[in-house]
């Protein structure tokens, strides 16, 4: 960020937020702005924020680190100081410039249609080996992270979990950016197969139908083995994929789940039948051992999340590759791109079809009762509840994103020429809100309110649109003689010194017709 301009942000958050008695900031306001963006105090991104705040003034032994931050003031040298490396992120938050703006409305309609969804007695439990069928079946967690980092979770949201097929997703993602498109669909293909996740059967090819089946999954394990990592033992192999993982997932809860890990493998017939079927037809890459092989595809399998930490993960799918939470571009966008296509098209095990047309949106289900949605530009909505249906798939969190769906306009193909729709938008400022932000913008004007003018500015109001007549708030505050708002909009804003309203009069013009004629002549040195 250029200089001049990153200090010219830290100067006008400083007046916007400081104490005209003391001239100082209390932090704790600043931290109040951040969290009802939607954005935690722990994101990643405002550690260096935190870390420079018990840096500077030294956090009290055994002092709650929220209460001190709240009775913390800084004067406008050391807030400065404070902010220098979160200047971008934190200027963002106070323009609203996120992805869902309104987040309190957001998240308290969500709260009741998660509410809803838990009296929702349906389905069972898996119980094809001990450690599933012991799930608690009132068990209910979700979690939201949108592109912006902004998070919102509800319910059993930190009690681990194996991940079990939400984990094909980003096997397949890592051999898509590892591998290429060509260097993975010579051995996986991209249609849905029309038979059971675990069906014995190939495609006209001979390669596995797609990558969210079972012999696709195998596949993507077999390509990390012998052409991502082919020099590599195995347990090299397994923390090459752990870490993938944990990148993605922005350094959140990655565990494995050991005893998960031995009851798959020990009641893996199918699997094994389903791998030396393939290896019958030539379709692995030359020198895979099929053991190996399926042992990565169980440790896949096992690995261990929360509702939270699986959020993170679809996140960084939505956000096309990069994590939200951290920055890090984890993942090629057009593997991402491929990823969530096939995601849309054979995630829900048998119930793909109907899911794309009822809910229209990627996703990936996993037999532990995790269900993971995809909103790309927008957010990842992870959800977790043991019951599950005949086909596999959790009944609270299918009900909960056919709720989602019917109350805002997420589904691909809502936006669709002549489609009315009573639908929400929770992405798009509405006309009426536009309209009443330029009321206040033009009040502040009129008032000499220097604050309510930096507040729009930093929200990304336009500070030169114009009323009916062409009259922009330059004018107004003109005309009444504010110079602390005359100042602040030409010398902060920038807005044009000279527009000219329908008479043809400007600004200058105006203060001078009104015997403001300080104001008027302020107006000298930005025409020349």
């Amino acid at each position: 960020m250029d200089i001049s301009y990153g200090k010219s942000i830290a100067e006008t958050l400083f007046n916007l937020y400081k104490n005209n008695d003391t001239n100082m900031v209390n932090m704790g306001d600043i931290f109040a702005m951040i969290d009802n963006s939607g954005v935690r105090r722990s994101d990643p991104r405002l550690s260096t924020f935190l870390g420079k705040i018990t840096e500077n003034f030294g956090q009290p032994a055994g002092e709650d680190l929220n209460s001190f931050i709240s009775n913390l003031n800084a004067d406008e040298e050391t807030f400065y100081k404070l902010l220098d490396d979160n200047l971008v992120l934190l200027y963002q938050i106070i323009r609203n410039d996120v992805v869902i703006p309104d987040w309190a409305s957001f998240t308290e309609q969500v709260t009741e249609m998660f509410n809803k969804c838990k009296t929702n007695q349906g389905g069972e439990v898996a119980s094809y080996i001990p450690q599933l069928a012991a799930y608690d079946p009132d068990l209910w967690g979700m979690s939201i992270c949108t592109i912006d980092g902004q998070r919102f979770s509800l319910g059993d949201v930190n009690t681990k979990f194996t991940i079990q097929s939400c984990s094909k997703p980003f096997t397949y993602a890592i051999c898509l950016s590892e591998l290429g498109n060509e260097g993975v669909h010579k051995y996986i293909g991209q249609e849905p197969s029309g038979r059971n996740f675990n069906d014995l059967s190939l495609d006209p090819s001979n390669k596995p139908h797609n990558p969210m089946l079972n012999a696709g999954a195998i596949m993507s394990s077999a390509l990390i083995l012998q052409n991502i990592l082919p020099r590599e033992g195995v347990a090299a192999k397994y923390e090459f994929l752990l870490k993938y993982m944990t990148r993605m997932a922005g350094n959140e809860v990655i565990g494995f789940n050991n005893s998960v890990f031995l009851s798959e493998r020990e009641n893996a017939y199918r699997n094994f039948a389903m791998a030396y079927y393939m290896q019958e037809n030539k379709c692995f890459p030359e020198g895979t051992d099929i053991h190996d092989c399926l042992d990565l595809y169980f440790q896949s399998c096992s690995l261990e999340v929360t509702s939270e930490s699986l959020s993170v993960l679809g996140a960084t799918l939505a956000n096309g590759g990069i994590c939200p939470i951290t920055g890090e571009n984890v993942l090629n966008p057009c593997a991402v791109r491929d990823t969530l296509s096939l995601m849309y098209s054979c995630g829900m095990y048998n119930y793909s079809g109907q899911f794309a047309f009822k809910v229209g949106l990627p996703a990936k289900s996993g037999v532990s009762g995790c269900v993971l949605l995809v909103i790309p530009n927008v957010m990842a909505i992870s959800l977790w509840s043991p019951p599950i249906d005949s086909i596999g798939n959790s009944v609270r969190a299918l009900q909960f994103c056919e709720e989602l769906v019917n109350v805002y306009s997420f589904h691909r193909f809502e936006n669709l020429n002549n489609l009315v729709t009573q639908k929400i938008d929770p992405r798009r400022q509405s006309y009426e809100e536009k309209t009443h932000g330029s009321l206040t913008l033009f009040f502040a004007a009129i008032t000499g309110d220097v604050s309510s003018l930096n507040r729009h500015h930093l929200q990304g109001v336009d500070m030169t649109i114009c009323d009916y007549d062409g009259r922009t708030a330059l004018h107004l505050a003109a005309a009444e003689g504010r110079m602390h708002a005359v100042k602040f909009l030409l010398e902060t804003c920038r807005v044009p010194p000279s527009p000219q309203d329908r008479w043809g009069h400007t600004p200058q013009e105006e203060a001078f017709r009104f015997k403001h004629d300080e104001v008027g002549r302020f107006f000298d040195n930005h025409l020349k």
